[in-house]
């Protein structure tokens, strides 16, 4: 069940860099369905059904954003560092988990309370360089205690949670969204040709697992899984963001205003005349911002024909990203569908 599995993929905690934990339960979950497994030098999980000449690399990132350790006061308080892009006001006030080595400690990001603040400090947006994170301890040796040390990664301690009309919120969204749709393409699909599933490190931080995994695989083409924004909330515009939550996967035109991928318009074909094939709603998406494992592999090897199929999902890159469930079942059933056939290139 897609809602199952996004729910222990959310609560699962590996900033970029340290995606070992997620890679694990990944693992188990996948191992049955597929001829091989292995990890690559980077961290990527690469799991492969075998098939003919013709073979089709997905690819879901595994990372989340979160925070690093980056020294420890006289007082015991932790500064720490931003992994990937956060929008600083949203980790104000925040639990945290630390990684230590001696296992998870907890902890609170902590400021300057609005109580004693003047009219000037409250103009200015929270900034990250003025948060620290209170593990409770007093002084950096009982930090050490602690197990955690300068380099321990950081995640919030946030649970995904059910809302109404089948949908759900949880930390990293993007993109256990996009695991999740894979996963579960492994555990059903059957085509002809060989399928490269990869679970990608550090995409957060420049795309980077996916450019050596597509560069050592070499495969005819190339589908990333993803989340990307819809229109349908409060404080943004259809006229700036055209897709919605419920109305199906989302088929990548161009992101980034072009700057990250163009698509290949056979791999866009593909797609969308297997949706309307099979009657799959998707929608597609010519965006402005952000961009996905795609523009790293699509870029590889003299260049590999590219798209992104992603979910629409609110808020994302904070705390309390939501989704409905519907979109990734969609994802899934047109990946199936595809993969049975290939692009006509």
């Amino acid at each position: 069940m897609v809602k199952e599995l996004l729910r222990k993929l959310s609560n699962a905690h590996g900033i970029s860099g340290s995606e070992g934990s997620v890679a694990e339960l990944i693992r188990g979950e996948v191992a049955p369905y597929v001829d091989e497994i292995s990890e690559d030098p980077m961290g990527n999980l690469i799991a492969v059904k075998k098939g003919d000449d013709f073979s089709i690399l997905l690819a879901a990132h595994m990372d989340e954003i979160g925070l690093m350790v980056k020294f420890v006061d006289d007082r015991g308080y932790v500064r720490f560092v931003t992994v990937g892009g956060w929008f600083d006001a949203t980790l104000y006030a925040q639990r945290v988990v630390l990684h230590g080595e001696k296992g998870p400690v907890y902890g609170v990001i902590g400021g300057k309370p609005p109580h004693v603040m003047t009219e000037e400090d409250r103009k200015k947006p929270v900034k990250v360089d003025d948060m620290f994170i209170d593990v409770g301890a007093i002084s950096p040796e009982e930090v050490g205690d602690l197990g955690i040390e300068v380099g321990t990664p950081i995640t919030l301690d946030r649970e995904f949670r059910e809302l109404a009309n089948n949908r759900v919120t949880g930390k990293c969204f993007d993109n256990r969204a996009g695991c999740a749709m894979l996963i579960r393409t492994l555990q059903q699909v059957e085509s002809p040709h060989t399928i490269y599933a990869v679970f990608t490190v550090q995409e957060e931080v420049g795309l980077k697992g996916a450019k050596t995994a597509a560069y050592r695989l070499n495969p005819d083409c190339a589908i990333a899984t993803d989340t990307t924004i819809p229109g349908d909330h409060p404080g943004i515009e259809r006229k700036d963001v055209s897709l919605l939550m419920g109305e199906g996967p989302v088929i990548t035109v161009i992101d980034n205003n072009g700057r990250g991928l163009i698509a290949n318009r056979k791999m866009i074909a593909w797609l969308r005349t297997t949706a309307a094939a099979r009657g799959i709603k998707v929608q597609l998406e010519v965006g402005k911002g952000g961009t996905t494992d795609a523009t790293s592999i699509h870029l590889e090897r003299g260049g590999i024909p590219s798209t992104t199929l992603s979910i629409a999902t609110r808020y994302i890159h904070s705390p309390v990203e939501v989704l409905d469930i519907v979109d990734i079942e969609g994802g899934v059933a047109l990946l199936v569908e595809a993969l049975k056939t290939e692009p006509k290139f």
